[in-house]
């Protein structure tokens, strides 16, 4: 009788041993499983998707039209160069010699302060930057914008607005007050150009934002 009841104490030892081998086996099986999946998680979670910023001075708002069309386009954040202190239409009577942006663009020096900078210039990739064509040069209240933060490992494209007067060596001077940027090839819009003008160029970019 004892040993049948030691015979059956030993069955049991072993059938129980058998299943806590199993529940670990399947514990090693789930835990392969989410290991195996995490790295794809990691992947997917660390993809860098390119953020753009679309930064205009228009004080007259043919540009601040376009730069509009391209930060719908290119899914962009919009940035309005706005100085401290507005221009007014006398300030920007170019008939004039003692005008006010007349006066500017006659000294090479000048910087315009502006009102209120851009919130978190570092996490932008890429900057569109556009303008007026002023006495064949950008204002000077852009290279204000240029050289208040730093655009080193940013891409930088510029296009400019202009009834008559080509982009001539308006993007290749402001390129000059940057450093460490990657300065691509602009573009000149005319007045009556329309958002499909618009769209076209910024299509050719090859570039896609992700505004927040």
């Amino acid at each position: 009788m004892k040993k049948m009841t030691l015979l059956l104490l030993a069955l049991g030892m072993i059938f129980a041993l058998a299943g806590c081998g199993a529940d670990t086996a399947g514990g090693e099986s789930t835990g392969e499983a989410a290991a195996s999946a995490s790295p794809q998680k990691q992947q997917t979670g660390g993809q860098h998707a390119a953020r753009i910023l679309v930064a205009y001075f228009s004080p007259t708002h043919s540009t601040e039209k376009l730069a509009e069309y391209a930060a719908e386009e290119l899914q962009a954040d919009l940035y309005a160069i706005n100085p401290a202190v507005p221009y007014t239409a006398a300030d920007l009577d170019y008939h004039n010699d003692s005008s006010r942006s007349t006066l500017e663009m006659h000294d090479a020096g000048s910087r315009p302060a502006i009102a209120a900078g851009v919130e978190n210039m570092q996490q932008y990739d890429i900057v569109l930057i556009g303008y007026p064509i002023w006495w064949g040069e950008a204002p000077r209240i852009v290279s204000t914008f240029v050289e208040s933060y730093d655009f080193a490992g940013k891409t930088v494209i510029p296009f400019c607005t202009s009834a008559a007067s080509d982009m001539g060596s308006s993007a290749e001077n402001l390129a000059r007050l940057t450093k460490g940027a990657d300065w691509l090839p602009g573009r000149r819009f005319g007045a009556d150009s329309s958002r499909e003008d618009v769209a076209a160029w910024v299509n050719g970019l090859g570039v896609k934002g992700s505004a927040q």
